[in-house]
């Protein structure tokens, strides 16, 4: 069953869009942003809304690797940390605000040269992927 589409306050659609709540209200005062008053006089976005301007408006790093393959998850950012063994290695990526962890040989990751401060990108390519709502899907209140 489908669940109705939430309505996000103006600090709940800035929060999700990495923005500050001004400039939410400034992109909602040019229209570039629709609202619209709810049952307690405020300012709400309707959710659907605000999903197809987060996509209209991503922005990523640009891809240095080149690259054209059928994965179209490519995350590009900074390496921040590698943890290394004999066999394995553990490598954090901070992708803007995503952080992406990533298991390998650590053969691959000298190969690589994989260090703090290095440019990667991270290549994501899954039948697997869980998704979750909070239990209020309303606010973002609930979610910690």
């Amino acid at each position: 069953m489908l669940r109705e589409v939430p309505q996000f306050r103006i600090s709940e659609a800035a929060g999700l869009l990495g923005v500050s709540d001004d400039t939410v209200r400034r992109w909602v005062d040019a229209e570039k942003l629709p609202s619209h008053l709810d049952a307690s006089n405020r300012k709400v976005i309707d959710g659907a809304a605000l999903a197809e301007f987060a996509r209209e408006h991503a922005s990523a790093a640009p891809d240095p690797s080149g690259v054209q393959g059928s994965a179209r998850n490519r995350l590009v950012g900074l390496v921040t940390a590698v943890v290394m063994d004999r066999v394995m290695a553990q490598v954090e990526i901070q992708c803007g605000p995503h952080r992406v962890v990533s298991l390998m040989s650590s053969e691959a990751a000298r190969d690589l040269g994989l260090a703090p401060g290095v440019l990667a990108v991270a290549v994501v390519k899954s039948t697997n992927v869980v998704i979750e709502t909070p239990v209020r899907a309303t606010s973002l209140d609930a979610v910690p």
